[in-house]
């Protein structure tokens, strides 16, 4: 079994003190900017201490780069590029070798020296066609900088030039294979590798028919590569470059194991050291060690959005408030807010994970966190499913 570097097959002992030397590099760099002055003074002695810090969320950097463009005062050092993701947002990217750390996935992926990567990531102003070029670079690999659209132009291509491996989107190589069997043009693709949307199994299982592999992982222009698929397939391994921690919705406070919450990263390079970065992403940590021999946290993959925000009777209701209720209440170990209609009206029931009988314990408190008043059903310990919903909008909008 071949690894891309030691890195992957380390003990958790040691993982975790190279990860906490990283982590005081880290807040160090960030706090040499405007943007990470709360981190001075901070001292951190276990990898257990990060959970005390504060969260930092995408939209914290959109309103600080409405203030101060274009990385709104976060310390920045290094670049080589700048890139555009739309709302707008920017994202830094660094002259380092393999600065977003997806080669590691491509190796895991089986792409090498060999290969010919025909890229199908946008190369225009956001950064996903160049953190997977890097990504090639790194395992030796040739690209193509195929970026997207234009079908005809991309089997002419693949054809000509023998690529052997696509990066792209899951569902756009589909496009290729199809207009490719229109033509009766036999392509060389034996691999690939995605990202940017939902991987789901059926679509896999076709391009495991036409014989090819293909590997999904997860990462973000923010923060590059977080996760990502082996040859085990159970689950995503943490990529090594980050630490990862699941928390509850609208809170950094961590989950237990096996339990789904929002995907909090910690990006180690201090060229753009983002400390507890919510992604707004749900997972859950798998037990146990992967089969492939990586020894690094496992998670579920994608799970769906933990941004659950939903409108509610005019006003807005967010997880941060449903957490606020929660932490009001030691003897509540969960709830969720499930929107609803009545007739032509919306309806708000507020379900709480208690021992407590009686509903008029919480009334009070509902209003005052969520602004509404609602039905409250009181339901038995554990029985809400534990899939990261804090808000259930159960409304039709068909």
């Amino acid at each position: 079994m071949s690894f891309y570097d030691e890195l992957e097959t380390r003990s958790q002992d040691a993982r975790e003190a190279a990860q906490l030397a990283q982590l005081r590099d880290a807040l160090k760099a960030a706090v040499s900017a405007p943007a990470g002055q709360h981190y001075a003074g901070v001292a951190v002695q276990s990898l257990a201490d990060l959970a005390q810090l504060p969260v930092t969320r995408k939209s914290d950097l959109v309103s600080r780069q409405q203030a101060e463009p274009p990385f709104g005062g976060f310390a920045v050092k290094g670049l080589s590029h700048y890139f555009q993701s739309p709302g707008p947002i920017y994202e830094p990217g660094g002259a380092g070798a393999d600065w977003f750390r997806l080669g590691r996935f491509l190796h895991a992926s089986g792409v090498r020296g060999h290969d010919i990567v025909q890229n199908c990531f946008s190369y225009h102003l956001v950064p996903a066609g160049i953190m997977f070029e890097t990504a090639a670079r790194a395992v030796g690999a040739a690209v193509l900088p195929a970026g997207t659209g234009q079908t005809d132009l991309q089997v002419r291509a693949a054809r000509d030039i023998g690529t052997t491996v696509y990066a792209g989107t899951p569902d756009f190589l589909k496009v290729i294979l199809d207009k490719a069997d229109e033509q009766g043009v036999l392509l060389k693709f034996a691999r690939a590798v995605v990202g940017g949307g939902a991987l789901f199994p059926s679509l896999r299982q076709e391009y495991a028919d036409r014989g090819v592999i293909t590997r999904q992982c997860y990462a973000t222009a923010d923060v590059g590569n977080i996760a990502y698929e082996t040859d085990a397939l159970e689950g995503m391994v943490a990529d090594e470059g980050i630490i990862l921690e699941i928390v509850r919705p609208g809170t950094g406070d961590p989950v237990p194991p096996g339990e789904v919450g929002e995907v909090l990263v910690t990006n180690l390079n201090t060229d753009y050291p983002l400390i507890r970065f919510a992604t707004g992403d749900l997972s859950a940590v798998l037990p146990g060690q992967s089969p492939c021999g990586r020894t690094n946290t496992r998670i579920r993959g994608w799970m769906g959005r933990a941004d659950q925000t939903t409108k509610i009777k005019g006003m807005f209701v967010r997880p941060e408030q449903v957490a606020d209720f929660v932490a009001r209440h030691p003897e509540v170990l969960r709830a969720r807010v499930v929107a609803g209609r009545e007739g032509e009206m919306d309806s708000m029931t507020v379900q709480v994970e208690t021992r407590a009988s009686n509903p008029a314990l919480y009334e009070t408190s509902v209003f005052e966190t969520l602004k509404l008043r609602g039905r409250i059903e009181l339901v038995p310990p554990g029985s809400l499913p534990n899939d990261g919903k804090v808000i259930d909008d159960t409304r039709s909008y068909g």
